[in-house]
Protein backbone atom coordinates (compact mmCIF):
# COMPACT_ATOMS: atom_id res chain seq x y z
CA UNK A 1 0.00 0.00 0.00
CA UNK A 2 1.32 3.41 -0.93
CA UNK A 3 1.93 6.00 1.74
CA UNK A 4 -0.28 9.07 1.69
CA UNK A 5 1.13 11.96 -0.39
CA UNK A 6 3.68 13.96 1.53
CA UNK A 7 2.64 17.49 2.38
CA UNK A 8 5.50 19.91 2.31
CA UNK A 9 5.30 23.59 3.08
CA UNK A 10 5.98 24.39 -0.59
CA UNK A 11 3.19 22.11 -1.76
CA UNK A 12 0.75 23.57 0.77
CA UNK A 13 1.64 27.11 -0.35
CA UNK A 14 1.31 26.13 -3.98
CA UNK A 15 -2.12 24.56 -3.56
CA UNK A 16 -3.40 27.29 -1.29
CA UNK A 17 -2.74 29.67 -4.22
CA UNK A 18 -4.61 27.31 -6.54
CA UNK A 19 -7.51 26.93 -4.11
CA UNK A 20 -7.89 30.71 -3.82
CA UNK A 21 -8.84 30.68 -7.50
CA UNK A 22 -11.75 28.30 -6.80
CA UNK A 23 -15.25 29.54 -6.10
CA UNK A 24 -16.61 27.41 -3.25
CA UNK A 25 -20.21 27.06 -2.12
CA UNK A 26 -21.04 24.87 0.89
CA UNK A 27 -24.26 22.90 0.58
CA UNK A 28 -26.07 20.48 2.87
CA UNK A 29 -28.02 17.62 1.38
CA UNK A 30 -29.68 15.18 3.76
CA UNK A 31 -27.44 16.52 6.54
CA UNK A 32 -24.22 15.65 4.65
CA UNK A 33 -21.96 18.66 4.01
CA UNK A 34 -20.52 18.94 0.51
CA UNK A 35 -18.67 21.58 -1.46
CA UNK A 36 -19.28 22.59 -5.04
CA UNK A 37 -16.35 24.23 -6.76
CA UNK A 38 -16.04 26.04 -10.04
CA UNK A 39 -12.59 26.55 -11.52
CA UNK A 40 -12.91 29.12 -14.27
CA UNK A 41 -11.06 28.60 -17.57
CA UNK A 42 -8.68 31.45 -16.72
CA UNK A 43 -7.96 30.16 -13.20
CA UNK A 44 -5.60 27.59 -11.71
CA UNK A 45 -1.85 27.85 -11.28
CA UNK A 46 -0.04 27.34 -14.60
CA UNK A 47 3.48 26.69 -15.81
CA UNK A 48 5.48 25.30 -18.73
CA UNK A 49 8.05 22.56 -19.20
CA UNK A 50 9.35 23.28 -22.69
CA UNK A 51 6.43 22.66 -25.07
CA UNK A 52 4.20 21.16 -22.36
CA UNK A 53 1.85 23.48 -20.51
CA UNK A 54 0.59 22.51 -17.07
CA UNK A 55 -2.56 23.90 -15.44
CA UNK A 56 -3.22 22.55 -11.95
CA UNK A 57 -6.94 21.91 -11.55
CA UNK A 58 -7.59 19.42 -8.70
CA UNK A 59 -4.89 18.47 -6.21
CA UNK A 60 -4.55 15.29 -4.22
CA UNK A 61 -5.40 17.26 -1.10
CA UNK A 62 -8.75 18.17 -2.67
CA UNK A 63 -9.51 14.59 -3.77
CA UNK A 64 -8.42 12.95 -0.49
CA UNK A 65 -5.49 11.38 -2.33
CA UNK A 66 -7.63 9.62 -4.94
CA UNK A 67 -6.48 11.50 -8.04
CA UNK A 68 -5.01 14.65 -9.51
CA UNK A 69 -6.44 16.53 -12.49
CA UNK A 70 -4.14 18.57 -14.71
CA UNK A 71 -4.81 20.26 -18.03
CA UNK A 72 -1.92 19.98 -20.48
CA UNK A 73 -1.45 22.29 -23.42
CA UNK A 74 0.98 21.01 -26.00
CA UNK A 75 2.59 23.29 -28.58
CA UNK A 76 2.39 22.25 -32.26
CA UNK A 77 4.62 19.27 -33.11
CA UNK A 78 5.97 19.17 -29.54
CA UNK A 79 7.06 16.04 -27.66
CA UNK A 80 5.79 16.20 -24.07
CA UNK A 81 8.62 14.18 -22.49
CA UNK A 82 11.15 11.45 -23.22
CA UNK A 83 9.91 7.88 -22.86
CA UNK A 84 9.18 7.36 -19.17
CA UNK A 85 7.28 5.18 -16.73
CA UNK A 86 5.67 5.71 -13.36
CA UNK A 87 6.17 3.34 -10.43
CA UNK A 88 3.14 4.55 -8.46
CA UNK A 89 0.53 6.14 -10.75
CA UNK A 90 -1.79 5.35 -13.64
CA UNK A 91 -2.44 8.18 -16.11
CA UNK A 92 -5.44 8.80 -18.33
CA UNK A 93 -5.34 11.46 -21.06
CA UNK A 94 -8.67 12.77 -22.35
CA UNK A 95 -8.17 14.78 -25.55
CA UNK A 96 -9.99 18.14 -25.51
CA UNK A 97 -8.57 19.63 -28.73
CA UNK A 98 -6.19 18.45 -31.42
CA UNK A 99 -4.58 15.15 -32.31
CA UNK A 100 -2.07 13.40 -30.08
CA UNK A 101 0.40 10.67 -30.98
CA UNK A 102 1.53 8.37 -28.19
CA UNK A 103 4.03 5.58 -27.81
CA UNK A 104 2.70 3.02 -25.31
CA UNK A 105 5.32 0.34 -24.81
CA UNK A 106 6.28 -0.48 -28.41
CA UNK A 107 2.91 0.51 -29.91
CA UNK A 108 2.20 3.86 -31.60
CA UNK A 109 -1.39 5.11 -31.23
CA UNK A 110 -3.22 8.29 -32.21
CA UNK A 111 -6.02 10.00 -30.30
CA UNK A 112 -8.29 12.86 -31.30
CA UNK A 113 -10.83 15.11 -29.60
CA UNK A 114 -13.03 13.01 -27.31
CA UNK A 115 -10.62 10.03 -27.17
CA UNK A 116 -9.08 8.64 -23.98
CA UNK A 117 -5.55 7.17 -23.74
CA UNK A 118 -4.75 4.91 -20.76
CA UNK A 119 -1.16 4.69 -19.52
CA UNK A 120 -0.92 2.20 -16.64
CA UNK A 121 1.86 2.38 -14.07
CA UNK A 122 4.97 0.52 -15.12
CA UNK A 123 4.34 1.03 -18.87
CA UNK A 124 6.94 2.99 -20.85
CA UNK A 125 5.16 5.83 -22.66
CA UNK A 126 5.25 9.33 -24.06
CA UNK A 127 3.02 11.56 -26.20
CA UNK A 128 3.24 14.42 -28.68
CA UNK A 129 1.12 16.89 -30.63
CA UNK A 130 0.82 15.76 -34.27
CA UNK A 131 -0.84 18.98 -35.45
CA UNK A 132 -0.07 22.53 -36.53
CA UNK A 133 -2.23 24.01 -33.72
CA UNK A 134 -1.89 23.75 -29.96
CA UNK A 135 -3.48 20.60 -28.48
CA UNK A 136 -5.20 20.35 -25.09
CA UNK A 137 -5.87 17.36 -22.88
CA UNK A 138 -6.99 16.55 -19.38
CA UNK A 139 -4.61 14.30 -17.46
CA UNK A 140 -6.14 12.24 -14.67
CA UNK A 141 -3.42 10.78 -12.44
CA UNK A 142 -4.32 8.16 -9.85
CA UNK A 143 -3.53 7.95 -7.03
CA UNK A 144 -2.69 11.57 -6.34
CA UNK A 145 0.75 12.88 -5.46
CA UNK A 146 2.42 13.23 -8.85
CA UNK A 147 1.22 16.83 -9.09
CA UNK A 148 4.08 17.63 -6.71
CA UNK A 149 6.52 16.37 -9.36
CA UNK A 150 5.11 18.88 -11.86
CA UNK A 151 5.18 21.62 -9.23
CA UNK A 152 8.87 21.02 -8.52
CA UNK A 153 9.82 20.71 -12.19
CA UNK A 154 8.01 23.91 -13.20
CA UNK A 155 9.83 25.72 -10.41
CA UNK A 156 13.32 24.68 -11.61
CA UNK A 157 12.56 24.90 -15.36
CA UNK A 158 11.64 28.57 -15.62
CA UNK A 159 9.39 27.85 -18.63
CA UNK A 160 12.00 25.81 -20.52
CA UNK A 161 13.48 22.37 -19.95
CA UNK A 162 14.89 21.72 -16.47
CA UNK A 163 18.58 21.18 -15.80
CA UNK A 164 19.08 17.36 -15.84
CA UNK A 165 21.22 17.50 -12.67
CA UNK A 166 18.39 19.25 -10.79
CA UNK A 167 15.66 17.08 -12.36
CA UNK A 168 17.22 13.69 -11.51
CA UNK A 169 16.58 13.74 -7.74
CA UNK A 170 13.02 15.03 -8.31
CA UNK A 171 12.30 12.16 -10.70
CA UNK A 172 13.77 9.64 -8.27
CA UNK A 173 11.75 11.02 -5.37
CA UNK A 174 8.53 10.65 -7.38
CA UNK A 175 9.24 7.16 -8.76
CA UNK A 176 9.67 8.31 -12.37
CA UNK A 177 12.12 6.47 -14.62
CA UNK A 178 13.14 8.29 -17.82
CA UNK A 179 14.87 7.09 -21.00
CA UNK A 180 16.54 10.27 -22.36
CA UNK A 181 18.11 8.23 -25.20
CA UNK A 182 14.64 7.74 -26.71
CA UNK A 183 14.15 11.41 -27.58
CA UNK A 184 16.31 11.75 -30.72
CA UNK A 185 14.66 8.73 -32.39
CA UNK A 186 11.13 9.94 -31.55
CA UNK A 187 11.88 13.44 -32.85
CA UNK A 188 13.27 12.10 -36.14
CA UNK A 189 10.58 9.45 -36.73
CA UNK A 190 7.59 11.70 -35.99
CA UNK A 191 8.96 15.06 -37.19
CA UNK A 192 8.43 16.68 -33.81
CA UNK A 193 10.56 18.80 -31.50
CA UNK A 194 11.52 18.63 -27.85
CA UNK A 195 12.22 21.68 -25.74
Amino acid sequence: MRDAPRKTRGARDFYSRAQRSLTAISLEEDGVPSTTRVLRSSQGHQGWLGGLGIRFMISGEESNGSFTLIEHRLKPHALAAPMHRHAQEDEYSYILEGRIGAKLGEEIVYAETGDLVAKPRGQWHTFWNTGDEEARLLEIISPAGFEHYFEEMVKIAGGGRPDPALAAPIRQRHGLEVDPGSTAKLVAEHKINFG
